[in-house]
């Protein structure tokens, strides 16, 4: 049985048993029966919401499907394949440290923003600056690097 034909059926016991609404009780189960039809109203609404959702989430996820099916369907891999692949990956050795750049920090002296450039930016010898187009020149031929490391520590030296 459905909620609404619950709420029918109580009603009709309520009318049936000819509550006197002029007293305490009978206003208190009359009003009582009303908020329920009304709370029956708003829960049969909010369930024919929920079921709409649905469908249309199961349509939504079908049309993902079928894009994901039409963008990856070169991507579909022999199981033989990857047997193969992973016995050749074995013998071959990764340095997974090659093709991270070391990055350095510098402060552009106009508007004192810090940035960060990667070495290929210090090869071309200058950048204009993000933040206020600032052309930022590298002159670094006659920096020592042992000269840096003592200047970074001098305790040490200590």
């Amino acid at each position: 049985m459905k909620l609404t034909e619950k709420m029918s059926y109580l009603k009709g016991l309520l009318d049936g048993l000819e509550i006197d609404n002029s007293t305490k009780e009978g206003k208190a189960l009359i009003q009582m029966a009303d908020v329920m039809s009304e709370l029956v109203v708003y829960v049969e609404d909010l369930q024919a919401q929920v079921d709409e959702l649905t469908e249309l989430c199961d349509i939504l996820d079908e049309d993902l499907g079928q894009v994901e099916d039409d963008i990856y369907e070169d991507d579909d891999i022999d199981c033989e394949d990857c047997d193969e692949w992973n016995d050749e990956d074995e013998d071959e050795e990764y340095d997974f440290d090659e093709d991270d750049d070391e990055l350095y920090e510098i402060t552009c002296p106009s508007c004192h923003d810090s940035i960060l450039i990667d070495e290929g930016m210090l090869e071309e010898g200058s950048i204009n600056c993000p933040n206020c187009n600032e052309l930022l020149e590298f002159d670094y031929d006659n920096l020592v690097i042992e000269d840096f490391e003592s200047a970074e520590t001098p305790a040490e030296e200590e």
